[in-house]
């Protein structure tokens, strides 16, 4: 039964309502660099980064000790670039980019800037300074969690210093930026030196999560103070996770979810705070950001995150400079290696290089033209591309039944499955009119339990904790490919597309080049 009907009308050669960039297809997260020299992490990159357009890759733990960059012989400081040449020789041959390296806090400020200076210049001589200099240099990861930083908020601002002013003694035009924090949040725990533990339980008691004033960690405070130091912001940076796992009285994560707008909302917020600061022309870089901060989510692999992602990305137009999708791949070791095919890793595609649902979103996203023709941010968009002239729209059904993000489903794989339960049906119907007669339309369709849902077949096969090398291959093949079709317009030039979609399900139609 069809809880309600969407109709759209849009005359492809009406004047554009605005230009948009693809924002949500210029970085994409990694791990630690030392994954990043495996086989399988450098077939997926390169999988994603041909599939979803991806220009930069940001990953972490550049200087950590399995990438040797730093020994000790007779009480002097050596160091070993090989392991970086590779990795970064790797990337580059693909066409993509990113910096970035995080670890305990320097005990030797002036020893770290050797460090970076060493490396800085190691790269304008391998690669040439115009090459570097396209390159972002993001100083440490979430230095307000004491899991990636040891020291205080005073701490990392002096290792800020430190590290802008060396990057730009060696040329001014390389682009310094932080804080990188993670996350916003609605309290006072992060507004001392060091985080506030007592202040994160008292979140707690509050029921309506949505009804307080979600802001980003130091953002605000570290603009101002490089402005009394006058030192340079090129670019901010932070993490916007549309949750919040603060501890719970019990010293638990409470692992609860904010509304399905925490994202744009937090996006628009930032805009407005960096335009209102000393740095008002600074990019804006959110290099990390997924439904949930956890590589055990299990709503992860499933269809919902893939339509959340498009309703999230193009309710965010025009925002933020890059949001990254936390990560392309599940060659991810914070918490180890995952004990089962799928387990909730934040990869588009996971272990065996076997692609997820969200990426399909990303890839569909990356086929959107730069002109908006039409646009309902709860369930679709209709482009043009001003170079073609070719239209393309996407189509989705967010069930409005849910009004948060997807929630996690941590280390819990039913309760993800279940999340498939929620909604009703929804009618839609497209028109476009002036098309040339006949001219052809590429049709994709994902929704729960079809191609392209990688995790219900791997349901039906029993959830085996090992795949073999053909049920592998089969996977792949079922996960890639959607289901297809072509739809014409008619005589008259109108193309008339009618569905009826399942909760969590999405249509995507690109013009051809053919009969324009």
């Amino acid at each position: 039964m069809m809880t309600s009907r969407t109709d759209l009308t849009v005359a492809i050669d009406q004047p554009k309502i605005y230009d948009f960039k693809h924002f949500y297809s210029q970085v994409v997260g990694a791990g630690r660099a030392n994954e990043g020299l495996r086989a399988d992490w450098q077939a997926h990159l390169k999988l994603a980064q041909r599939a979803c357009g991806f220009k930069y890759v940001r990953f972490h733990g550049l200087y950590h000790d399995d990438m040797h960059v730093l020994s000790e012989v007779e009480g002097k400081h050596v160091y070993n670039f090989q392991y970086i040449d590779a990795l970064f020789d790797t990337m580059l041959d693909m066409g993509v980019f990113w910096w970035k390296g995080h670890g305990s806090p320097p005990k030797d400020l002036d020893q770290w800037s050797d460090l970076v200076r060493a490396t800085v210049d190691h790269w304008i001589q391998r690669y040439g300074l115009q090459e570097v200099r396209t390159w972002y240099f993001e100083c440490w990861n979430e230095p307000n969690l004491s899991a990636f930083f040891k020291g205080s908020r005073s701490q990392y601002y002096a290792l800020y210093e430190c590290t802008v002013k060396t990057v730009k003694q060696l040329d001014a035009d390389l682009r310094v930026g932080g804080p990188a924090t993670s996350n916003y949040v609605p309290d006072t725990r992060f507004d001392g030196e060091w985080e506030d533990m007592e202040v994160q339980k008292q979140l707690a008691n509050v029921e309506d999560i949505d009804s307080l004033h979600w802001r980003p960690v130091w953002v605000e405070h570290f603009l101002r103070w490089c402005h009394t130091r006058q030192l340079p912001v090129d670019f901010v940076s932070c993490h916007p996770y549309p949750t919040d796992w603060a501890l719970d009285t019990s010293g638990s994560m409470s692992k609860r979810v904010r509304g399905l707008e925490a994202t744009p909302n937090d996006l628009q917020y930032l805009r407005q705070i960096v335009s209102q600061s000393a740095y008002p022309s600074a990019e804006i870089h959110l290099t990390e950001w997924s439904s949930s901060p956890s590589s055990r989510d299990h709503a992860h692999d499933e269809v919902p995150a893939a339509i959340y992602i498009v309703r999230t990305m193009l309710a965010s137009l025009n925002l933020v400079d890059t949001l990254a999708y936390w990560t392309f791949t599940d060659v991810f070791e914070e918490e180890g290696c995952g004990m089962t095919p799928f387990h909730g890793g934040f990869g588009l595609m996971n272990l065996q290089g076997i692609p997820k649902p969200a990426f399909h979103a990303f890839r569909l996203l990356k086929g959107l033209g730069k002109e908006v023709l039409a646009q309902n941010k709860s369930d679709s968009i209709v482009t043009r591309n001003p170079e073609n002239g070719l239209i393309s729209a996407i189509l989705f059904h967010y069930p409005d039944e849910v009004k948060t993000s997807p929630p996690p489903a941590y280390n819990d794989p039913q309760a993800a499955e279940g999340l498939l339960k929620l909604g009703s049906p929804k009618s839609k119907k497209l028109v476009l009119k002036g098309l040339r007669p006949g001219s052809p339309f590429r049709v994709e369709k994902l929704s729960p339990g079809g191609p392209g849902d990688v995790k219900s077949a791997y349901r039906r096969l029993g959830s085996p904790k090992t795949l073999s090398r053909q049920i592998i291959k089969d996977l792949t093949a079922y996960a890639m490919d959607l289901r297809v079709s072509v739809v014409n317009a008619d005589a008259e030039g109108v193309l008339v597309l009618e569905e009826d979609m399942a909760p969590w399900s999405l249509i995507a139609l690109s013009q051809t080049a053919a009969n324009l």
